[in-house]
């Protein structure tokens, strides 16, 4: 039996100030490739999208070395989409009373990362001896009280 074990890791931007179509130029350049070749993309090219884009991508590799502790230089950028967010509506004031509006556009940015060392699927039995083992209590005969248990904490209302 095998199961199914964690190998992407992900990084969210939502209602960031800038047209879809702007990322999407900058996306569309960086999906699929290794994640320090996207750091080196990313800090030469003069696009606008590119600091906002940088930002994810490493937020997206620091997640994977937290969550499933995996090495940069192994990490690919497996998935990079851009969706359009809300639009901000502003009206600006113009001669003889009149008003102009104006329109911000914003969008959400996900990048996923993946790493490629790892395997898709292991053995059952392997998650059970790889896991940590828990700290047991010192002192057994010691009971802890919990302030929230014991009815400490009273709802005032």
């Amino acid at each position: 039996m095998f199961v199914k074990k964690q190998i992407e890791a992900y990084a969210l931007g939502q209602h960031i100030a800038m047209s879809s179509h702007k990322a999407r130029r900058v996306i569309d350049q960086i999906r699929g490739r290794s994640y320090e070749e996207t750091l080196m993309i990313l800090e030469l090219m003069p696009y606008r999208a590119c600091y906002q884009i940088f930002k994810l991508v490493y937020s997206a590799a620091a997640n994977a070395s937290y969550s499933m502790g995996s090495n940069e230089a192994n990490l690919i950028i497996s998935k990079a989409e851009v969706k359009e967010g809300t639009t901000v509506k502003k009206l600006k004031p113009r001669a003889r009373g009149r008003s102009y509006p104006i329109k911000r556009p914003t969008c959400h940015i996900t990048i996923e990362v993946r790493d490629l060392s790892l395997p898709k699927y292991v053995p059952k039995n392997f998650l059970e001896w790889s896991k940590k083992p828990k700290c047991k209590n010192k002192y057994p005969d010691v009971t802890y009280h919990d302030m929230y248990s014991n009815g400490g904490v009273w709802d005032k209302k």
